[in-house]
């Protein structure tokens, strides 16, 4: 008996000594990985552009335009901080009442009656036409409607800075830009929240050269939010705008690549200092509202499958082999990848204002539960069985 536990031990020994040079070679491609985009993202947040609250005077009409749809809530407040914006000389402020079944029209009517600058559309409870989904038929309809030279798409969500759209105009223009996408502080309360909502940024700041989007026309390097997205007029009618991308669920990166398809140029930029927005306030709401999307940011689907491997291996597989490695170089490489992967979390969080301690501890449970709504996001298009607000999706 004796024998037979001296080669079962044996023999798992020799398990873990051919293992270790593969745990080695994993845990130190993911360090490396984590540490190379931690190093981007720092390069990114240097380079990156950011509107600030600082008053400056604007000439040219701007059109402010807010799809809504069950915003009750919300609007009122967004509304107050809209027809407060400073150094917008001529403004007109259009919401289009998406089929509404609260008091969102009663609400934008009656502050419409005491502010000129403020109209209300009425729009439908029917389904968008064919080959169109619902935020961007609405934001098509606000085009429609606009008269500005400047076209300021906001969520209902939104709250504004007070020279926020000013601000963004300017460094628009300045900038030789035709749209400007500034990402608003993502407000993260409860904890499902401070564990997904720090990614909206964090992930185009790590993934996309900032520069390299303004300036190159490649689809993939294209990040814009739909929350707060600024785009000169004229180049929207000539690119097609809402149109061009009437059957995509993330309308805001298709209007940027429809703009660079057409030779303008565009980019994204942290908004934190000029708006913020609350999102999703929960579990349930943050499942559906990314499920019902995120597949379509990482097509071809093999491709999405590529990045959720990339993933795991420089984010959630270093804390691992820093505690489970089977020998000393192993455990030290995964503690190096889990501390990049949470340097990379505080130099975005540091700029965007975003809660850092402890927050970024958590780095690698937010990257996991990114890859899980990725996945089930994947599976769900498959299956034909995306929502959202009760309307199906493609």
């Amino acid at each position: 008996m004796i024998r037979r536990r001296t080669q079962a031990y044996s023999a798992g020994r020799g398990l873990r000594d051919a293992a270790a040079p593969v745990a080695r070679a994993l845990a130190g491609s993911g360090a490396v990985t984590s540490l190379l985009l931690t190093a981007h993202a720092a390069v990114n947040m240097h380079l990156t552009r950011r509107p600030t609250n600082t008053p400056v005077d604007v000439a040219e009409r701007i059109s402010i335009l807010i799809p809504a749809r069950d915003e009750a809530e919300r609007i009122g407040a967004t509304l107050r901080g809209v027809l407060a914006q400073q150094g917008l000389r001529d403004l007109e402020v259009v919401v289009l009442d998406d089929g509404s079944h609260d008091d969102t029209a009663r609400i934008v009517k009656e502050m419409a009656e005491r502010d000129p600058r403020l109209r209300l559309v009425i729009g439908s409870d029917e389904p968008p036409p064919d080959g169109w989904l619902g935020k961007s038929w609405a934001c098509h309809r606000l085009a429609q409607e606009a008269t500005g030279s400047v076209l300021v798409f906001i969520d209902a969500d939104v709250h504004l800075a007070p020279a926020a759209v000013a601000a963004t105009v300017r460094m628009m223009r300045d900038g030789g830009l035709d749209l400007l996408s500034p990402y608003p502080h993502q407000v993260a309360e409860t904890w499902a929240e401070r564990i997904t909502q720090p990614m909206v940024t964090w992930s185009w700041v790590t993934a996309l050269p900032a520069r390299l989007t303004e300036t190159k026309h490649y689809p993939s390097m294209a990040a814009a939010v739909g929350q707060f997205l600024v785009v000169d007029a004229r180049a929207y009618r000539i690119s097609g705008g809402h149109a061009a991308v009437s059957d995509m669920i993330l309308e805001d990166v298709g209007v940027l690549r429809a703009f660079k398809r057409a030779g303008f140029r565009g980019a994204p930029a942290d908004g934190s200092a000029v708006a913020r927005c609350r999102m999703y306030t929960g579990p349930a709401q943050i499942y559906e509202g990314y499920t019902k999307s995120v597949w379509s940011a990482f097509q071809p689907e093999p491709a999405a499958y590529g990045l959720i491997a990339v993933m795991l291996l420089a984010y959630v597989a270093p804390p691992i082999f820093a505690v489970a490695g089977p020998d000393r170089r192993t455990r030290l490489w995964g503690l190096a990848g889990y501390a990049s992967g949470v340097a990379g979390r505080v130099v975005v969080a540091r700029q965007t204002g975003e809660r850092i301690w402890p927050d970024a501890f958590a780095q690698p449970v937010s990257i996991a539960a990114f890859v899980g709504l990725l996945s089930a996001s994947l599976r769900g298009h498959r299956a034909g069985t995306l929502t959202w607000r009760g309307r199906p999706l493609p």
